[in-house]
């Protein structure tokens, strides 16, 4: 018998090939011309042969089977074991990689024997989710688990497995099988802890012991941990004060574990204990560099998908010991310097200084918003929820963690820039403690009643910060790192060349609002308005129709060029965007000495007039008579009469006009 896909079938030949056939040839032939079998496949072809359901065939033919060939249900299940059992794959990376709670793996012998088992089990439950096939298989009753275990003891020389034949255990392993999975097939022999001289329990008191802040020796461990359990020492929780008991850490036979330097020393200093000594005994930072993990990277490709900002001391002292904190703007994949910023103080202005200078600098050249930034929350922190906020301004933030120096790029570039360029152009640039002794200054120590002192050359705020500005030009225009990709190209060329093209241009009325300066002002008639000195001037006298009533106060906000000039300023009214106003230019009311500018700047005033004068035409209010109801009764009682008008005759009198008496009159009437 063999299968046809799913269909347990019998061949046109073991039918009724001799001696004993099962059915005779004619006999075959009118059961399958009359379809009272299924013929599943035909036995055209080169080499081919008839391929007979046997489930169509009567009853009396499939007990002869059953006689000539073997039990049916049992054939069923162990031929389909037969030609669908394949090895579990993920089974095995499960046993692979498993590990107990000391850290041990599995033996190599049991890796195979339960990746074994797990594929067998995995083929059981996969037969019975066939439900017809199971049908067939069982004549349509429960499982019987006496054949299911007795087909898959039929394999187990060929396939390797321990499974039990029995029909109960055989079932539990199933069962436990599809409850607790892969876990469930491993021996519950291994990590005895009675095989262990040294328990969990033991191993916890020694890093117990070894955590008291004076980071004892492991000697110092040693001794501690064989007073107490011989009771000449006392160890407690600090947490709850309940005292340990030393009959917790004894033998089966209640003697005292008593321990060597040299396990204390091997349990101390197991992988896995070290990095959790070291979390608890090391700095955050030290620990970062010396045990946690890290990312393996590759930068971008093109430039202003990513910017990196970091502060810094510059490493020279001012003439006061300080030193003058810097903040950098790096592009990731150019490297090159694309914003800086120098302070005496280490403040939230320092930050946004950098990011003005930036901007400065991408509009100075043209080129768009950056898509993400690479910050760290000291000194950012307090922009999370406006400007670092993503979506705002930028479409991606990226929030460093603290005092991880290797996930910041802009860490990696300052080294770069002060070993680059600082170290070869600028005297005591180094650290006393580095490695390479080229990389540590001069220092000479002054024995005075201080004993700190040390002799070292100093400089000005100004000299210190010029000194810098030089060393990113230079840095800048040093030739790319990787010369392979970039061949001949400097940083800065890598910046303009290789821009990201799906970034886009920034809305200064947004950006400057949370980077640029602001000054309260107020609009002087309907038109213009002060900042720095300078007048600017509204785009359009219909502007004023965006003000709050009675209110003229602005907030302007704008952010001068490396100049100081101040091209563009934006206007806002708590909180609400009104307009963008350009300077107003003067132009010279002698119109002998008038230039073309000033002619120009004289039509730009005129016409901002005019559509004003325009505005207020179209806008002209109709006046409209009111009376009361007592005068509208009248009027409309009052039959119309015609009135002659005379036709208009002479040149009007203005005379009253002219004459101010009245107005005195009226002025003093009204006092």
């Amino acid at each position: 018998m063999e299968y046809y896909g799913k269909i347990l079938c019998i061949s046109h030949h073991d039918l009724t090939c001799e001696p004993n056939p099962v059915m005779s040839d004619s006999n075959y032939k009118k059961l399958s011309a009359n379809g009272k079998i299924n013929v599943v496949r035909s036995g055209r072809g080169l080499g081919g042969y008839a391929l007979v359901e046997i489930a169509t065939l009567p009853l009396r033919f499939q007990e002869k089977i059953k006689e000539k060939y073997g039990d049916m249900k049992e054939d069923i299940l162990k031929n389909w074991f037969g030609s669908h059992f394949r090895i579990d794959a993920k089974a095995r990376e499960f046993y692979t990689a498993f590990r107990f709670e000391n850290g041990d793996a599995l033996p190599p012998e049991h890796i195979q024997e339960y990746t074994v088992n797990a594929s067998v089990i995995e083929a059981v439950l996969a037969v019975m989710e066939d439900t017809v096939l199971m049908r067939k298989a069982m004549k349509g009753g429960p499982v019987n688990w006496g054949e299911m275990a007795g087909a898959i003891s039929y394999y187990q020389a060929e396939f390797g497995h321990t499974l039990p034949v029995s029909a109960n255990r055989f079932k539990r392993k199933v069962s436990d099988f599809r409850t607790k999975g892969y876990e469930s097939l491993i021996s519950g022999k291994f990590m005895n802890q009675n095989r262990r001289k040294v328990t969990y329990g033991i191993e916890r008191l020694l890093l117990a012991i070894d955590a008291q802040p004076e980071q004892p020796f492991n000697t110092t461990v040693w001794e501690q941990y064989n007073m107490f359990v011989e009771g000449d020492k006392e160890l407690f929780d600090p947490e709850t004060g309940e005292l340990l008991n030393p009959a917790d850490f004894t033998d089966k036979d209640g003697n005292p574990i008593v321990l060597s330097p040299a396990t204390v020393a091997a349990y101390l200093n197991n992988p896995k204990n070290k990095a959790l000594r070291a979390k608890l005994h090391m700095s955050q930072w030290d620990f970062n560099n010396a045990y946690r993990p890290y990312h393996l990277r590759h930068v971008g490709e093109w430039s202003l998908s990513k910017i990196s900002l970091d502060d810094r001391d510059l490493p020279r002292p001012m003439k006061d010991g300080n030193r003058v904190k810097a903040y950098y703007a790096y592009d990731v994949v150019s490297g090159a310097v694309v914003g800086y910023a120098y302070n005496r103080l280490k403040t939230a202005e320092l930050f946004l200084d950098c990011m003005r200078n930036m901007f400065q600098t991408l509009d100075r050249n043209g080129m768009y918003i950056p898509a993400e930034l690479e910050v760290e929350h000291h000194l950012v922190s307090d922009f999370a929820d406006g400007l670092m906020q993503a979506g705002t301004v930028f479409p991606l933030i990226r929030w460093c963690n603290p005092g991880n120096s290797r996930e910041k790029r802009a860490e990696h570039f300052n080294r770069a820039k002060k070993y680059g360029v600082e170290k070869r152009t600028q005297v005591g640039i180094g650290r006393w403690y580095a490695k390479l002794e080229a990389n540590r200054p001069k220092e000479e120590k002054v024995y005075d009643e201080k004993n700190n002192t040390y002799k070292v050359k100093s400089y000005t705020y100004d000299e210190l910060v010029a000194d810098d500005i030089r060393a990113i030009g230079e840095y800048n225009s040093q030739l790319h790192p990787n010369q392979k990709k970039y061949p001949g190209m400097t940083r800065w060329d890598v910046l303009c060349a290789r821009q990201n093209p799906n970034l886009a241009p920034w809305d200064k009325a947004v950006l400057y609002r949370y980077i640029g300066f602001r000054t309260d002002t107020t609009i002087r008639n309907n038109s213009y308005f002060s900042v720095q000195y300078k007048n600017f001037i509204l785009p359009d006298p219909e502007i004023i129709a965006k003000l709050e009533p009675r209110n003229y106060k602005v907030e302007a906000y704008y952010l001068p060029d490396k100049d100081g000039n101040i091209d563009k300023v934006y206007i806002y009214q708590h909180g609400r965007y009104i307009a963008t106003c350009k300077p107003v230019t003067r132009y010279n009311e002698a119109t002998a000495e008038q230039t073309e500018a000033d002619k120009a700047a004289y039509t730009e005033q005129a016409k901002y007039v005019a559509k004003f004068d325009k505005m207020m035409k179209d806008g002209k209010i109709k006046k409209v008579g009111i009376l009361n109801k007592e005068e509208t009764k009248e009027i409309t009682d009052i039959k119309a009469e015609a009135v002659e008008v005379k036709p208009h005759t002479g040149e009007d009198d203005y005379s009253a006009y002219l004459d101010v008496t009245h107005y005195e009159t009226d002025a003093v009437a009204k006092l």
